[in-house]
């Protein structure tokens, strides 16, 4: 069994024809849609039809974490791993038809400005900064950490040499071109990686001998994706409990997922493009999963879980499929980092910029700027995650895990925000302050296993109990402190659908309705 990928000539001119074709077809859509203001850059004018909207966050999502982390969590767990995937359509539900028609209605650009609206100044100020260190974080360090470590051990090469290369051919589209760059090349990507892990599945089970073989071979309770209460790794009630307030924060507040819902033509699009992304998640787990399940029979006994989907490649494709499939998977970490400094350069280029430093900036000028810090922040995402290369822990859980400690202010202020009018500005200041410092403290205390590792429960119940905290807390403090006068305050759900132009919203239920027992069917018949 071969640990490495070695690769052939022909390999790695399928990887550099293939990864060249992805900047330069980004480049051609710069070049093609002229970009004059600070929001074409970003945004891309608004002008996304719902596919593009749909595999646009799709192929985000389908990120190297996912396709290395989900190998590893698969060899270990089973199926476990895909509640991460059928449970985000309760989410991408909600995204659509609640929080998208509110963000279309307010004309916001980013998450900040929908607080501006919604609680006033000091919310807005403080969730700029916030969701900035956060994409840095978990939006492109975290990607980047992945991905660099993969390709530094496909291509025998230190890790900084990875991740520079990667951040490089990513920040060169992204400045030029901006999201609509991003999203265009965002649709070819989501195919390409989608099918190069499809082969890869293909190709193992033919050589383990049929459906039926690697059920019969692998662990009885690999097929059940709810695990017991004392399961160490994901036990049942922390899935249930906690994914809802990770889901809320990443479907529904994160800016680099909500901004490629924003840049859609009309509401209409981007419910439309949110559905096409619940729809695909259903496949998530059959295309990017089982390898792990696959790997487990055909490899056992790996030192690392997470070399699992390199360990198939180097052994089960032919010369030509391993350099498609490696490049598919480089293209998909320099697509994510892409997104992620994109979301990042939004957020202060129109709410820090334009707002506070520099109020009567030009267009031209505002572009500019946005694309210098498009450049820097791709510098500083790229040192994080050279620090992040020091810590000992899966990737996948690692990602997972940083969701605990920045999730529950958000999901809480966002959430009341938008389903109870009583919320208060001063409520949601001191949630947000007073749970972002909790959440710090709680994630550095478990981290450093103080007092004791035992005292901890799993992170995705930690979750939960924070967000209850905090939910109890805002409620309290908008009821003894409400409003003095009329306040900041959204118009209601109706309101808010009647404000924009008419269309058949019966289509989209109905689209909802046949996702939702499609996932009846799936966990009826794995959980």
């Amino acid at each position: 069994m071969r640990q490495t990928v070695a690769l052939s000539g022909i390999d790695i001119c399928i990887i550099v024809l293939y990864l060249a074709a992805l900047v330069g077809l980004g480049l051609y859509f710069a070049r093609k849609r002229r970009i004059q203001t600070a929001q074409d850059l970003f945004l891309g004018g608004r002008s996304l039809k719902w596919y593009h909207v749909g595999l646009s966050i799709f192929s985000s999502n389908v990120s190297p974490v996912m396709l290395v982390g989900y190998g590893g969590m698969a060899y270990t767990t089973g199926m476990v791993a895909a509640n991460f995937d059928w449970l985000a359509w309760w989410f991408l539900l909600l995204l659509a038809m609640v929080f998208i028609p509110h963000y279309f209605a307010t004309k916001v650009s980013t998450m900040p400005e929908f607080l501006l609206r919604r609680y006033g100044q000091r919310s807005f100020t403080f969730l700029t900064y916030y969701s900035m260190i956060s994409t840095l974080i978990v939006s492109v360090s975290f990607v980047l950490l992945t991905g660099g470590l993969v390709i530094a051990q496909i291509l025998e090469v230190p890790f900084w040499v990875a991740a520079a290369g990667a951040t490089v051919l990513a920040t060169s589209y992204t400045a030029t071109g901006g999201l609509a760059a991003i999203a265009k090349t965002g649709a070819l990507q989501s195919v390409v990686v989608t099918v190069a892990a499809i082969i890869v599945g293909v190709i193992a089970i033919n050589r383990i001998g049929g459906v039926s073989e690697v059920i019969s071979r692998s662990p009885k309770e690999f097929w059940t994706i709810f695990r017991p209460a004392s399961d160490p790794v994901y036990p049942w009630h922390a899935v249930i409990l906690g994914y809802p307030v990770v889901g809320i924060w990443y479907w529904c507040t994160d800016q680099t997922i909500v901004q490629q819902t924003l840049a859609a033509q009309n509401i209409e699009q981007g419910q439309y493009g949110t559905m096409l992304v619940a729809g695909l998640k259903a496949l998530v787990p059959f295309i990017f999963l089982l390898p792990g399940i696959y790997c487990l029979i055909l490899f056992p006994n790996l030192a690392n879980p997470d070399h699992a989907y390199l360990v198939m490649t180097a052994n089960l494709l032919p010369v030509g499929l391993v350099g498609i499939t490696l490049a598919a998977l480089i293209a998909a970490l320099i697509y994510d980092v892409a997104i992620g400094i994109n979301a990042f350069s939004t957020v202060f280029s129109l709410n820090v910029y334009s707002k506070n430093i520099n109020p009567g900036a030009s267009p031209a000028r505002a572009r500019l700027v946005g694309r210098i810090v498009i450049i820097g922040s791709s510098l500083i995402a790229l040192l994080m995650s050279l620090l992040l290369s020091t810590v000992d822990k899966g990737l996948f859980d690692l990602s997972q895990a940083v969701g605990t400690y920045l999730a529950p202010p958000l999901t809480t202020v966002f959430l009341l925000g938008v389903v109870w009018k009583k919320a208060t500005s001063k409520a949601a200041n001191l949630t947000l302050h007073f749970g972002s410092a909790l959440c710090l403290c709680v994630g550095i205390m478990q981290i450093a296993d103080f007092p004791h590792k035992a005292f901890w429960p799993h992170f995705m119940l930690l979750t939960f109990f924070l967000t209850a905290i905090l939910t109890v807390f805002m409620v309290v403090i908008s009821l003894l402190f409400p409003e003095t006068g009329p306040g900041p305050s959204l118009p209601t759900l109706a309101q808010t659908y009647a404000s924009q132009p008419p269309y058949d919203r019966r289509k989209i239920w109905f689209g909802w309705t046949a996702i939702g027992m499609l996932m009846a069917v799936l966990y009826y018949l794995f959980g």
